[in-house]
């Protein structure tokens, strides 16, 4: 069975859950219903795409998961009448599709393939951006600012001068952002920064 074919699907609404398995039973997708976002995290599935429906925080909460556990599955999110804020802020978050509800199964199978299409190349760049994100999260403002100054490709004394403290304290805190970013060099460091998009 190809990644494409396997449907887990999240949808608090238990009718509608109901209906979406039904009528893709038989077309050869098969549906593996969820009805929350935890349900899911306990029993994460090896492949497949996400069909989620889309209330609250739940499409964010999921790329949080991913980005956190390192496994990537494409998103496909959907809702009734979704608005094109929704829509757009679901995508900027990483869903690689958006349906309507009620959809058919024509639209199910161009979404899929979508998903399929863009599995290896957006799943991996926004896994390397989250995870870069991530460990971008861990620093204090300081490490930041310290960090910006080493893409920049200033000294320590340079990069003291722009802010205002000692080189000895810049390479302190250059010491400690290396360690808490997980990196073992400062090139690393710098891809990093560029991979969550801290630096240009």
């Amino acid at each position: 069975m190809r990644h494409s074919e396997i449907l887990i699907l999240i949808d608090a609404d238990t009718r509608r859950r109901a209906a979406i398995s039904h009528f893709l039973a038989g077309s050869g997708i098969h549906v593996e219903p969820f009805e929350d976002v935890g349900e899911l995290t306990r029993h994460w599935p090896r492949d497949g795409v996400i069909l989620a429906h889309d209330e609250g925080t739940t499409v964010s909460t999921l790329i949080d998961h991913m980005t956190e556990q390192a496994n990537w599955l494409p998103l496909i999110a959907f809702a009734v009448e979704p608005g094109t804020n929704r829509v757009v802020q679901a995508v900027l978050n990483g869903a690689v599709d958006y349906l309507a509800w009620p959809f058919g199964e024509a639209e199910i199978r161009a979404a899929l393939t979508v998903a399929e299409e863009s599995r290896d190349a957006l799943g991996s760049v926004r896994l390397r951006e989250a995870m870069a994100r991530s460990r971008i999260q861990r620093l204090t403002p300081r490490e930041r600012e310290v960090l910006v100054g080493v893409a920049d490709g200033l000294s320590n004394r340079l990069i003291g001068e722009r802010l205002a403290i000692s080189p000895r304290t810049v390479e302190i805190h250059r010491a400690n952002m290396l360690n808490k970013m997980g990196a073992n060099h400062t090139s690393e460091a710098i891809r990093i920064a560029i991979e969550a998009s801290l630096v240009g």
